[in-house]
């Protein structure tokens, strides 16, 4: 049988949207990268080799996988067990968790940016309740720290990490958990041995979702923490719009690039991996 008899029709339906991602996203990225390695109308990597023999650019680097990871860290400690209660649940309840979930998708990630600096102000919510808990004596401002970004971003985008979960979870036979229970197995021990390798598969690429989106967000680290914390995404939209140095930007925009990729593709070898050993 030949290939193009071997090839399924159906395969075709995915031809408009090949297109279209061509068109508005390969060809803009083929001219990035081709500024990025352009110098005079020659080719070089001197951009390149400039960027990483600046010490600030691995503190941008530096900076850039720190907050991705962290986000990515409370993203999965919020979400597995979100993604846990959505697949046993049913009917109204299962319909209210993921109202719960995909009702802030329509909010505007601007929105969500400047309400968390109502949130996160030395007044705010949060202080206030860190006050009312006796763990601060003095209210304490959030906003434009670290830890207030970590808090906003991983709000944006713990749906990202709970639905790639919950995909996986849904799938799994409830009854496995029945049968390590008439074995004597403990609920640790079966969350442990059978919930939690069965979906590996979801962490993984939840973790690639969200790590990805977190290392190139831009709006929510300049309303959240400001300037003076730079990370890859926020230097490239900088070098593009206010410095007007079109080299720095693709050059920045090319190793955050190869970074998100690296780790999407990384991810995507292994939840294939995990998937067929489960």
């Amino acid at each position: 049988m030949t290939a193009a008899r071997r090839l399924d029709p159906v395969i075709l339906l995915a031809l408009p949207a090949v297109l279209y991602l061509a068109i508005v996203y390969g060809v803009p990225l083929l001219v990035l990268l081709g500024r990025s390695i352009m110098v005079g109308g020659v080719p070089s990597l001197a951009p390149f080799v400039g960027f990483l023999s600046d010490p600030f650019s691995w503190t941008v680097i530096g900076n850039t996988v720190r907050i991705a990871v962290m986000v990515t860290l409370v993203c999965l400690v919020i979400g597995y067990p979100t993604a846990l209660a959505l697949s046993r649940a049913s009917g109204l309840a299962q319909a209210l968790i993921l109202v719960a979930i995909i009702l802030p998708l329509s909010v505007g990630v601007v929105v969500k940016a400047f309400a968390w600096q109502i949130v996160l102000r030395r007044d705010g919510v949060v202080s206030q309740l860190m006050m009312g808990l006796g763990l601060w004596n003095e209210p304490q401002r959030l906003l434009f720290t670290e830890a207030g970004l970590v808090i906003g971003a991983a709000n944006v985008f713990v749906p990202f990490m709970i639905l790639p979960i919950y995909s996986v979870l849904k799938l799994v036979d409830p009854r496995l958990g029945e049968a390590a229970a008439t074995l004597g197995a403990s609920p640790l021990y079966r969350f442990f041995k059978v919930a939690l390798p069965l979906s590996l598969p979801g962490i993984v690429t939840g973790i690639a979702f969200v790590f990805s989106m977190a290392a190139s967000m831009y709006v929510i680290p300049n309303l959240l923490i400001g300037d003076r914390f730079q990370t890859l995404a926020t230097l490239t939209g900088r070098s593009f719009l206010f410095m007007r140095n079109e080299q720095l930007g693709s050059t920045t925009a090319v190793v955050l690039l190869v970074l998100t990729v690296a780790v999407v593709v990384g991810s995507a070898a292994l939840s294939k991996r995990l998937g067929g050993a489960s």
